[in-house]
């Protein structure tokens, strides 16, 4: 148990030492609150020795008061120097969450880890911080007031003061025993917890199809399943528990018992006088609460252990190296000899095995690169390798000149823009999804953005105008809506590269007119790398490179393309029908 406190007190950061100080008053706090007890005692051998004055009376009832209300200004303070702490440390601890998961590489977010993470920021942090942060003095309390109730045995009576410390290592054995057990029950719990997390999640995303096609029976009874696995373990630990929560109180009972029969046999044989045996009576039913309460939070401790693991284990991910110095000078807007875009011998792998194959191409500054070819050939995966989202194994990747590792993140997605079928739009107002791409746009530029981007008037038309929230995910608006704000998000950014996932493939007649007009003022004057799925829309491309099986099979104009009747000639015919 105190293995988990350091735990826990370890990851409190520049908070760790108002924590310690926090221990300070529960010290007082533990004494105070057994204070009581012993000006009782003092009461009652003064009353019953024939000692008792007014003037002590008076003192005495001063000394208790003043023990309760020191006993409730020292948990005010504890109280403010740590669970308030607590809180602290895990607004701290989300937001450096946040920032470790910012420098993950994408891959993490496509592997299953989605559940993993909800679970640890609803189940993991949010148990420590509720249950566990304000334990820790609790737990401070609990040992200073068993110590003073074992300080008042041994000065009631030495035999009774050795008696209380068995009984209390009878306490730590099977509280030791039951911290074991209690420990896998716990893993398994947060488990289990986890992979409910994720069955909950894939069940919301995925209920649109789910009902689409009639599966909500099916879907509903793996997710059922999922929460009955879930409640049998949280039934099973409490079954499992029981046992050893019994034995505690065992050991309580008992040992109480056990120090009122010795001391009821001291008084009988004149060891003990009155005053001590009635003392002893005072104290007996108090004597081993405390550390009766201090084994009692070990099922919360047990669970904060398991917290802590999944906590972190989520930040012990390897991120991705952001040590680049180097800065991407400006690129032109207009045409030039100059590659913008470069892969240099570039191969790459989601696992070991490879997904591209020694991809090689040059793009000059203001031109543009089409990517065509089969599905899961690669053309997604070239295009996000430039935007870093992973690191290639061989090869490099320059931006005007400067190999994407030795560029700073941040100065990287300055100068790239990306425009993908999936549109994400976040729960805000529609001005704050668009300015997000430029924080100190004035409100003009962010209205010319949206003009540009062909969404300026549906805007207007809604209730709120710019200032309308949507839903999370845009779920509010169509998918023609979604993609021409996002466009609007790419057009105030105004980085001269762009990457863009052909936005009109999936989109009805109606909004493929006005996203085509959005996309050629958003394209205007840069350098493009499309990802194209309509080959009509492509012909004008500088550079179409033809991607299949990972590699790079041809390369040329659309009119030489078509000359060399490959690949690329027979998707054409394919796709006009001829």
């Amino acid at each position: 148990m105190i293995k988990i406190m350091h735990r826990l007190i370890s990851m409190t950061g520049k908070y760790k030492r108002s924590i310690r100080a926090s221990y300070i008053s529960a010290f007082f706090k533990g004494i105070m609150m057994r204070m009581p007890l012993v000006l009782c005692f003092i009461a009652i051998k003064l009353f019953m020795e024939g000692d008792m004055t007014k003037t002590m009376c008076l003192y005495l009832g001063l000394a208790m008061l003043g023990s309760v209300i020191l006993q409730a200004v020292f948990e005010h303070l504890t109280n403010v120097l740590q669970s308030s702490a607590g809180y602290k440390v895990f607004a701290d601890m989300r937001i450096r969450l946040g920032d470790h998961l910012r420098k993950l590489p994408m891959g993490y977010f496509t592997e299953g880890n989605i559940g993993k993470i909800s679970s640890v920021l609803s189940t993991d942090m949010v148990f420590i911080e509720e249950n566990c942060m304000g334990v820790l003095s609790e737990l401070v309390t609990f040992m200073i007031s068993q110590a003073l109730m074992t300080v008042m045995m041994f000065y009631m009576d030495f035999r009774l003061g050795l008696l209380a410390l068995f009984v209390e290592l009878l306490f730590f054995i099977v509280g030791n025993l039951t911290l074991k057990f209690t420990m896998n029950h716990s893993v398994k719990k947060q488990e289990y917890s986890e992979s409910l997390t994720e069955e909950v999640l894939d069940f919301a995303e995925g209920i649109g199809v789910i009902k689409s096609y009639n599966l909500l029976g099916e879907k509903s009874k793996k997710l059922s399943e999922e929460f009955e696995k879930s409640c049998e373990e949280s039934i099973s630990y409490e079954v499992d528990y029981t046992p050893w929560s019994r034995a505690l109180n065992l050991v309580f009972g008992i040992g109480t018992a056990a120090v009122l029969a010795l001391a009821a046999y001291l008084y009988h044989e004149g060891v003990i006088s009155d005053v001590y045996m009635v003392g002893m009576s005072l104290f007996l039913f108090d004597l081993f609460v405390a550390i009766k309460s201090y084994y009692a939070q070990m099922a919360r401790l047990t669970v904060t252990s398991a917290s802590l693991d999944r906590i972190e284990a989520l930040f012990a991910e390897k991120e991705m190296p952001d040590i680049g110095k180097e800065k991407i000078s400006d690129l032109s807007g207009e045409k030039t000899y100059t590659p913008a875009i470069e892969y240099e011998d570039v191969s790459f792998g989601y696992t070991s095995s490879d997904v591209l194959k020694h991809v090689s191409f040059k793009v000059k500054a203001g031109e543009m690169c089409a990517l065509v070819g089969p599905s899961g050939g690669g053309k997604s995966t070239i295009a996000s390798l430039l935007a870093r989202f992973w690191d290639i194994r061989e090869g490099k990747i320059l931006v005007n000149g400067k190999d994407v590792r030795d560029v700073s993140l941040g100065d990287l997605m300055d100068k790239i823009s990306m425009v993908f079928q999936r549109v994400y739009l976040f729960q805000d107002t529609i001005y704050n999804n668009i300015a997000m791409a430029r924080p100190e746009a004035t409100k003009e530029e962010v209205y010319e953005a949206a003009r540009k981007a062909r969404c300026y008037d549906f805007i207007m038309a809604l209730p709120e105008g710019f200032d309308t929230v949507i839903g999370e995910g845009g779920a509010s608006l169509s998918g023609g809506e979604q993609q021409r704000i996002s466009i609007a998000r790419c057009i105030l950014k105004d980085a001269p590269i762009v990457i863009l996932d052909e936005a009109t493939a999936s989109v009805d007649a109606d909004n493929e007119r006005a996203i085509q007009e959005a996309i050629s003022e958003l394209c205007r004057k840069k350098t493009l790398l499309v990802i194209a799925h309509r080959l009509k829309t492509i012909k004008d491309a500088d550079q179409i490179l033809v991607v299949s099986d990972g590699n790079i099979i041809e390369r040329g104009s659309h009119e030489e393309l078509l000359s060399k009747n490959g690949t690329y000639a027979r998707m054409v015919a394919l796709q006009s029908g001829t």
